[in-house]
């Protein structure tokens, strides 16, 4: 894992789509779920985020995330998921948990995912 997720310097900007891709796939993404929100407030997220090597392109880890409640209109990207990834990613390098337990604890129910590995 050194050499991919673990890596410092930018592993997961390596292998991101670029946005002239991203963009459309996001609003034809977006149109399946329903999801009428503004464009500029949702996340194009990954369901294993790429920090936790989760696939890039596969349409099954892609999906449009609406911000969270109470979030201000035209205020931008805001989603209390991304310092989960964060926290796993970081006990996955540091050895606390193994990378196989932290996709599942995140594709299982993001909200319990540092419970449930034991992670504060």
């Amino acid at each position: 894992m050194k050499s991919t997720i673990c890596r410092k310097g930018g592993y997961t900007a390596g292998i991101r789509p670029p946005v002239s891709v991203t963009g459309k796939e996001k609003e034809g993404n977006a149109a399946s779920y329903g999801y009428t929100g503004r464009m500029g407030d949702a996340e194009y997220d990954h369901l294993i985020s790429l920090q936790l090597g989760g696939d890039p392109n596969d349409p099954r880890n892609l999906w449009v995330e609406p911000p969270d409640p109470g979030h201000q209109a035209g205020g931008g990207v805001n989603n209390k998921k991304d310092p989960v990834e964060t926290k796993l990613h970081t006990a996955v390098c540091a050895g606390q948990v193994t990378l196989a337990a932290a996709q599942r604890a995140i594709v299982t129910d993001w909200t319990t995912a540092l419970n449930t590995l034991g992670i504060g």
